[in-house]
């Protein structure tokens, strides 16, 4: 299968490459740099009833900085327990939001294998002074 036509940050076409892509190659549009999907074995800590909780998790070995977006997916479900959103709080530490929507203390599953979607926006990307940032 052959790679996608691409072009560079200078404006060039090098051409695909048939092992790897550099880092300087970008998508003909858009602002997204990179994308990983990743599995994060996470035990979270015990919420208490009612309510929303932060907790930050080590990433050790992804590479996650404070500038990504990051979705994540809990494997099963759990009654009451749910996630009200995600982020990099630190370098390599995945910060995650549960929400307790019971009147008692949920304890979240164990060492569960979440997976955690990492958008990173590129390092040269500048929003238009005029029109839609969307059609940039």
């Amino acid at each position: 299968m052959a790679n996608p036509s691409v072009t560079n940050v200078t404006g060039s076409n090098p051409g695909p490459q048939v092992d790897t892509l550099a880092d300087t190659i970008q998508l003909p549009t858009g602002n997204i740099w990179k994308v990983g999907i990743f599995t994060i074995n996470i035990t979270p800590a015990v919420m208490g009833t009612g309510g929303t909780a932060e907790q930050t998790f080590a990433t050790t070995g992804i590479g996650l900085l404070t500038t990504d977006v990051v979705l994540v997916q809990k494997p099963a479900t759990q009654a009451g327990l749910a996630i009200g959103g995600s982020r990099v709080s630190a370098a390599d530490t995945l910060a995650i939001t549960y929400i307790n929507a019971t009147a008692v203390s949920i304890t979240p599953t164990a060492n569960e294998a979440y997976k955690v979607t990492v958008l990173r926006i590129q390092p040269n990307w500048a929003a238009p002074a005029s029109g839609n940032q969307i059609d940039w």
